[in-house]
C-alpha cells in the first residue's frame, strides 16, 4: 500500500481530497458508458451524478430508476459504498485480504477519513466498520427484500433491497423507484419506514460510536465522553425535529392533514429523521410550507456526526460551540459537560468549522440567486442540501443551468470532504514557534 514519491509530499488532507476526486472521475466515466444508461448521458450530467453518488448526496440530475439500466445503478451503488465507507477504508480492506501490511503513513490517512484523534487502533476500527456494515446492510437488504416481492417479484424485490439498504446506511438517498418519487409510494408502510429509518441514524452516529456501544453494550456508563455528547445530541435534534415540523405541518392538506394518525406520526417521524443527510422523503418536498423548509435548512445544516456516512458541520460540532455559549452566558472561564472540560482548540475548530460553513452557503446561494430563476428559500434550500450531502429537494435539481450545477457539484465535493479538511488541503501549513505575543484587547458585543 506504498504510495509514490509525488504522493508522499502530500499531507494527508490533500490525498483525502484528491482521492476523493480521482474516484469521481472514474465513476463518470463508468456512468458514461453506453450500457450504463437507457439512452446516454452528458458527461456534466455524469459528474454531477458520480460526486453526488461518492459524496453520498442523493441530489440528481436524471432520474436514478428510468435513467440508468441495472449495470449503471450498480456502478452508482458501488461509488455510495465506497464514497460512504471512505475510500481508504475500502482501500484498507483490499490490502488486508491481500494480506499486505499497513503502513503508518496510510494509518494517518485512515485516521485523516475518519476523523479520529489519534492513529491508536485505526486499522481495528476499519474491521469494525465493515463487519458492523455488512451486518446492518445484509440484514436490512433481506427484509426490504422480501417486503418488495409481493409487488416487484422476488429477483428485483431482492435487489431493490440491497440498492436502497447500501443507499439508506450511507446516508446517500438514492432511490430507484422511478421518477423521482422516492419513497412516496411506501409512506405508510411501517417495515420500510422503520427499516429506512433506522438505517440512517445508525450510519449517522458515527463508525467511533458504534464501536464505542459495540464495546460497551452492558456497561454504557463506561461510553467516551464523544459517544454521550452524539448520543444526546442525536436523542434532542430527532426529538425536537419531530415535535416542530409536526406541528407545523399538521393542517398542511397536501402533506400530513389528509393522513391517518398512524401514517401523520410514520410521515412526521421519517422527515425529521432524513434531514439527518438521510435524503430519502415520504413526503412530497415542494408541498412542504415555508417555516417547515426553514427548519429543516436548520437540521441539514447541523447533519450527522463524525465518523459517520452523513455530512453537515455535525452534531458535535454543534455542541462544542452551544457548551461554549452557555460556559460564557454563566459567567464561567471553561466549557464543561458531563464533568469534562473542553479544550480551547476544540472550541476553536467548531467555530472555523461553522463560519467556513456558513461563508460557503452563503456565497454558493448568492452565485446561483443570480445565474438561477428560482425563488431564494429553494435555492438556499438546495444549496444546504449539497453542503450537508443530504439530497432533499424541492424538485429545481434537473432544471439547474450549467453554472448552477457546477455549482452544486462543488458543495457537494466540499461538503463531503469537510470545509477545514479542503482548506487545509488548499493552504499552506505555516510552522508553529509557540511564540506568544501580547494580549490585544478589543471590544465584542
Amino acid at each position: 500500500m506504498e504510495v509514490g514519491e509525488s504522493m508522499r509530499a502530500l499531507n494527508p488532507a490533500r490525498v483525502l481530497v484528491f482521492g476523493f476526486l480521482a474516484l469521481i472521475v472514474v465513476g463518470a466515466l463508468l456512468l458514461r458508458l453506453p450500457q450504463a444508461t437507457v439512452e446516454g448521458l452528458s458527461f456534466l450530467e455524469a459528474f454531477f451524478t458520480a460526486t453526488s453518488a461518492v459524496c453520498v448526496t442523493g441530489l440528481a440530475v436524471v432520474d436514478t430508476g428510468t435513467a440508468f439500466t441495472t449495470f449503471g445503478q450498480v456502478i452508482i451503488m458501488l461509488l455510495i459504498q465506497i464514497g460512504g465507507l471512505g475510500f481508504m477504508t475500502m482501500a484498507t480492506l483490499i490490502f488486508m485480504l491481500l494480506g499486505k501490511k499497513i503502513s503508518f503513513r496510510n494509518r494517518l490517512l485512515i485516521q485523516e477519513s475518519l476523523n479520529q484523534l489519534t492513529v491508536a487502533g485505526v486499522v481495528r476500527l476499519v474491521r469494525t466498520i465493515l463487519l458492523y456494515t455488512l451486518v446492518v446492510e445484509g440484514v436490512a437488504a433481506l427484509i426490504l427484500g422480501a417486503r418488495f416481492a409481493p409487488d416487484m417479484g422476488l429477483l428485483q424485490g431482492l435487489y431493490y433491497g440491497i440498492f436502497h439498504s447500501v443507499s439508506a446506511f450511507c446516508n446517500a438517498g438514492f432511490d430507484i423507484m422511478g421518477n423521482f418519487t422516492s419513497l412516496t409510494a411506501y409512506s405508510g408502510d411501517l417495515v420500510v419506514n422503520i427499516v429506512i429509518m433506522s438505517l440512517f441514524v445508525g450510519g449517522g452516529l458515527g463508525f467511533t460510536v458504534i464501536g464505542d456501544l459495540l464495546k460497551n453494550a452492558r456497561r454504557p456508563q463506561r461510553l467516551q465522553f464523544h459517544s454521550k455528547l452524539v448520543l444526546l445530541l442525536t436523542v434532542v435534534l430527532l426529538l425536537t425535529a419531530f415535535l416542530v415540523i409536526f406541528a407545523l405541518e399538521y393542517n398542511n392538506p397536501q402533506t400530513i392533514a389528509p393522513l391517518p394518525w398512524g401514517e401523520k406520526i410514520l410521515g412526521t417521524a421519517f422527515t425529521a429523521a432524513t434531514t439527518r443527510t438521510a435524503g430519502f422523503s415520504t413526503l412530497p418536498g415542494d408541498q412542504l410550507r415555508q417555516p417547515t423548509q426553514f427548519f429543516m435548512l436548520i437540521l441539514m445544516f447541523i447533519g450527522a456526526s463524525p465518523a459517520s456516512t452523513g455530512g453537515g458541520i455535525k452534531t458535535t460540532t454543534l455542541g462544542v460551540v452551544l457548551v461554549a455559549v452557555h460556559s460564557i452566558v454563566r459567567g464561567k472561564s471553561d466549557a464543561v459537560l458531563f464533568q469534562r472540560r473542553l479544550p480551547q482548540y476544540i472550541i476553536h475548530k467548531a467555530l472555523a468549522i461553522i463560519i467556513i460553513s456558513i461563508t460557503l452557503v452563503v456565497a454558493i446561494t448568492l452565485l446561483l440567486s443570480i445565474t438561477e430563476e428560482f425563488g431564494f428559500l429553494s435555492l438556499l434550500f438546495e444549496v444546504v442540501s449539497a453542503f450537508g450531502t443530504v439530497g432533499l429537494s424541492t424538485g429545481l435539481t434537473p432544471q439547474l443551468t450549467v453554472v448552477g450545477k457546477i455549482l452544486i457539484i462543488f458543495t457537494m465535493f466540499v461538503g463531503r470532504v469537510g470545509a477545514v479538511t479542503l482548506t487545509l488541503a488548499l493552504g499552506q501549513r505555516v510552522k508553529d514557534y509557540d511564540i506568544r505575543y501580547p494580549r490585544g484587547r478589543v471590544m465584542v458585543g
